[in-house]
């Protein structure tokens, strides 16, 4: 293949976790979307390991004719790629790390949330670790750390003097959301980015789909996810979306499942309180890629200015790709929701810790005004003695505390592929 069109390799930042639960757990399952990167973090992890895919239709009839035999004939370690394809394989894996308990020996990768199907979660219960895996972050992207999430909880953005604060193009960020985070998308074209998008989606639709459900009509999931592009970081609104696609309630709740569990949307709880009797309790609906959301409502670019709505929502769902992705290395007991009341007041992300409290607002714009401080002093009043930080993340350059409430901080979104 020639060198410009090779698919990068950025060195993840959850090889340390990798690292320490191979070391100590029998099968580690990295799970996360489809060309995510999961084959090449699990294969760049060790030499003597051998690799077994079943997208190929040869090995996958293989297995499923001998389940037991065929792990009976496995080397003693072994990375088994896309294992939903293969679930009666689980029962025989079972077997074997149970008559031998030797730490590291199975590494699964699969494209579904083995977690949604309890049968198979409970038949691994205390022999498996999940690791998920996500698309690039930023930083990632960049080779650093990936210690925005670390800054946030710890409290380490310091106000910035002008002068100190880095500087990128006017494009730098809506072209990062465009583009999105697949691996295969990184040395590509806008417009080849989004066709390996919409193909990725044909691909995903046609195989991974049938796996994991009885689908009727797999055009209407596509349909579905075309819809939901135009509502990534919005309420979900189950009762539109079934006249939008003229479904009944039933089916459109089964086809969210389905697109959970293969990890191309995220449904983000609400946040609760027993203080407040006010709150909205809808989860909101956010795309795991920016790059897949924007593809598929054909946003480009150029249209950064003439469609700063859209460009506002998919920022949002960017944001909290970020930080839930980070959060995998830096504390996965965390936990994530958003705030919103019968006033409209909201805050875009809450993230716990314990009794900890941390909110997060995003802002499309390069400045910031008290009045967008509105949905954290909200939250703080309502978290009381656990609120432990607000930030503001905007296009801007300089970090600063907001003069009305030093609890408030105005962090720049460009820091997540600088820190």
């Amino acid at each position: 293949m020639d060198a410009d069109f090779e698919v990068p390799y950025f060195p993840r930042s959850l090889r340390p976790v990798l690292d320490e639960a191979l070391s100590d757990t029998r099968v580690v399952a990295i799970l996360g979307p489809r060309q995510c990167g999961k084959s090449t973090f699990a294969m760049q992890h060790e030499d003597d390991r051998a690799y077994i895919t079943l997208d190929d239709d040869t090995v996958l009839k293989a297995v499923l004719a001998d389940p037991v035999g065929y792990v009976k004939a496995l080397p003693s370690k072994v990375t088994i790629d896309e294992i939903q394809h293969a679930l009666p394989l689980i029962r025989a894996i079972k077997m074997a790390v149970d008559r031998n308990q030797r730490p590291g020996r199975f590494i699964l990768t699969g494209s579904a949330n083995l977690l949604t199907l309890p049968k198979l979660a409970e038949s691994l219960a205390g022999r498996m670790e999940i690791i998920n895996l996500n698309p690039f972050t930023e930083s990632e992207k960049e080779q650093l750390p990936g210690a925005f999430l670390e800054h946030l909880l710890e409290g380490k953005f310091e106000r910035e003097a002008v002068g100190q604060a880095a500087e990128f193009p006017a494009d730098e960020l809506p072209r990062r959301m465009v583009m999105g985070g697949f691996p295969e998308v990184q040395r590509r074209s806008p417009m080849s980015g989004a066709r390996w998008h919409r193909n990725y989606l044909t691909t995903l639709v046609e195989r991974d789909m049938r796996d994991v459900a009885e689908i009727r009509d797999t055009g209407e999931v596509t349909k579905l996810l075309e819809l939901l592009s135009h509502r990534t970081a919005a309420l979900l609104n189950v009762t539109n979306l079934s006249r939008d696609l003229k479904a009944d309630r039933a089916t459109v709740e089964k086809y969210l499942g389905i697109l959970e569990r293969l990890f191309l949307v995220r449904m983000l709880r609400p946040w609760s309180s027993n203080e407040s009797k006010r709150m909205i309790k809808t989860p909101k609906m956010h795309f795991i890629d920016s790059g897949l959301a924007a593809s598929l409502s054909k946003l480009k670019v150029g249209h950064w200015n003439s469609k700063r709505t859209n460009f506002g929502h998919l920022l949002e769902s960017f944001v909290v790709q970020q930080i839930i992705a980070q959060a995998q290395w830096t504390d996965p007991s965390l936990r994530f929701s958003h705030y919103r009341d019968k006033d409209q007041v909201e805050v875009d992300l809450v993230i716990e810790s314990g009794q900890d409290v941390w909110g997060v607002e995003v802002k499309a714009s390069e400045s910031i005004t008290e009045k967008d401080g509105a949905g954290l002093r909200r939250l703080a009043k309502l978290a009381g003695k656990n609120f432990r930080g607000g930030f503001l993340l905007y296009n801007g350059s300089m970090t600063w505390p907001l003069p009305s409430d030093d609890r408030f901080m105005a962090v720049p979104i460009s820091k997540f592929w600088t820190l």
